[in-house]
């Protein structure tokens, strides 16, 4: 994979553009090939963890084709629009929240071979990419010209700028013991000691807001189902719907890389086990953050808004000051 590299540290060409079209494909197929299962995998683990069965029909005995069979159902779903809607706006928000979800994958080192863009500054991409999704979400809200889907996209645009803040601060700490913004560089500097041990609140502030970004329970508040019908994607269907449900799943799949990266020291083996390949332990660290997110999402009941706001403010952010402050202690006496 080195000559992966080497292309795309190289200065960008149009002699070259097919090829990094080319490169890209495997990605993009896994990261589909990922969304199809994960909400498998999902519904099978709500399934489990509720003490009632999963799709177990649909492509045999285990429903492996439940989600094709879905994903078939969107595609061939009319495609309707509400007559007083915002045409350019309503067509295009999908867009804006599905495009930057494939974006910030280019920043995610998953060896130490396989990075599609070697930034020096790739945590600051990440978190700066993925918030655009939230203009998508707020654009449609608009766009619809329907008063439930426009409370959905302010309480998403309210929920961003609340959970935001903590989760930057929250990882503060991970730049301070690394000396870097770069995602390889942190991976390295976690060849002993995974930064999860020596950043526990920090990893604890970042799961909590980096749930609230991906609008996942408890933090689906611009959904909400019980209370507004669907939220800001009420009035979408079809495959304007699928590229919301699409861009929701591939940022599960980024965050949870993401996480793995920071605070799980990424390829990294633990020590006497090198001789297991560098994917193979980014996989299992990988899956065990997606079961995470599933779990949480199986157990925890939805917030009030008033509630959501509260936590972000009250507590989420007090608690990653501390943070910062200690790590800054921390950092001067031990290390």
């Amino acid at each position: 994979m080195e000559w992966v590299s080497g292309l795309l540290a190289s200065e960008p060409s149009s002699s070259n553009f097919f090829t990094y079209i080319f490169i890209s494909l495997p990605l993009l197929s896994v990261v589909l090939g990922f969304v199809t299962y994960a909400i498998l995998a999902e519904r099978k683990v709500l399934g489990y963890i509720q003490l009632r069965y999963g799709p177990n029909r649909t492509g045999g005995k285990f429903g492996l084709l439940q989600t094709v069979a879905d994903v078939l159902k969107l595609l061939i779903k009319e495609d309707t629009r509400p007559k007083q809607a915002d045409r350019p706006l309503f067509w295009l928000a999908p867009i804006i929240a599905f495009v930057p979800s494939f974006m910030v994958l280019s920043a995610i080192p998953f060896t130490e071979s396989v990075v599609f863009a070697n930034f020096g500054v790739g945590l600051l991409y990440f978190i700066a990419v993925s918030g655009l999704t939230t203009i998508g979400i707020l654009t449609a809200g608009w766009a619809s010209n329907n008063k439930y889907a426009l409370m959905g996209g302010m309480r998403s645009a309210a929920q961003m700028i609340s959970y935001e803040i903590p989760l930057l601060m929250s990882l503060v700490g991970v730049v301070l013991f690394s000396g870097s913004m770069n995602l390889i560089e942190i991976v390295e500097q976690q060849q002993y000691v995974p930064y999860i041990l020596v950043q526990p609140i920090g990893f604890i502030i970042f799961v909590i807001a980096a749930t609230a970004e991906l609008n996942r329970i408890p933090f689906d508040l611009p959904e909400a189902e019980s209370e507004l019908i669907a939220g800001y994607h009420v009035e979408y269907s079809g495959f304007r719907f699928a590229f919301f449900m699409l861009a929701e799943y591939v940022y599960l799949f980024a965050m949870s890389a993401l996480i793995t990266v920071l605070f799980l020291g990424g390829w990294q083996p633990i020590p006497g086990l090198g001789f297991i390949p560098d994917f193979v332990w980014f996989a299992i660290k990988f899956s065990i953050v997606v079961y995470m997110f599933m779990w949480i999402r199986a157990t925890w009941p939805r917030l009030r808004a008033d509630q959501l706001m509260e936590f972000g403010w009250k507590i989420l952010l007090p608690a990653a000051m501390a943070n910062i402050f200690l790590s800054a202690i921390v950092k001067e006496l031990f290390f």
